[in-house]
């Protein structure tokens, strides 16, 4: 068996487990479904959900969208300001997120809204975001080395895209989340100018 064969076995059970406990969270409520259900619904055992989700709050909020992100935003031209910069890599990033998972996202989104357990760890999770947009928008992996405005410039991008994803969850994804974005940003923009 090759190495790229279980990478993608892994990444089938990890996706598998993930979109059952959605649907598990939308017909019995976040509270109501146990570990034991969805490692069940999964066709895995209890003891394999922690293998790939160490908690049933990050079965919610494990994603790959950080790595997309970063990727992004060290792809774009020094040429373009720190706003536009930020605005372009969630265009580009948001754009094959959207595409593939939109009702998984959707689906993620209204939990992180109503379920209190999840907006407490969601804070720790945008803090990670937060550096990372901090160190792409810098150019350096060294937090100490990032400057005031950079980090100020990334805490408001931040700010429009939490705004932008929770109006499109609260009004339950009737809006094009990358529309949202955008004028969101737009919005910002004509602000500082």
């Amino acid at each position: 068996m090759s190495q790229d064969w279980r990478e993608r076995k892994k990444a089938r059970t990890r996706e598998r487990i993930q979109r059952e406990a959605l649907r598990l969270f939308g017909e019995q409520g976040y509270d109501e479904t146990t570990v034991t259900r969805i490692a069940a619904a999964a066709g895995v055992s209890h003891t394999t959900f922690f293998r790939y989700f160490p908690t049933k709050e990050d079965v919610v909020l494990a994603d790959e969208y950080d790595p997309l992100i970063e990727a992004a935003m060290r792809s774009r031209p020094d040429s373009e300001d720190l706003v536009e910069r930020v605005r372009n890599a969630m265009a580009e990033g948001l754009a094959a997120v959207y595409a593939a998972d939109r009702d998984a996202l959707l689906a993620r989104v209204r939990l992180l809204l109503s379920a209190p357990a999840l907006r407490s760890r969601l804070w720790e999770q945008m803090q990670s975001t937060q550096a990372l947009l901090e160190r792409s928008l810098a150019g350096t992996d060294d937090p100490a080395a990032v400057p005031m405005r950079v980090r100020v410039v990334a805490s408001a991008c931040l700010a429009v895209l939490t705004t932008a994803i929770t109006t499109w969850g609260d009004e339950g994804g009737t809006a094009d989340l990358p529309e949202l974005v955008d004028e969101a940003f737009a919005q910002l923009r004509a602000e500082l100018s």
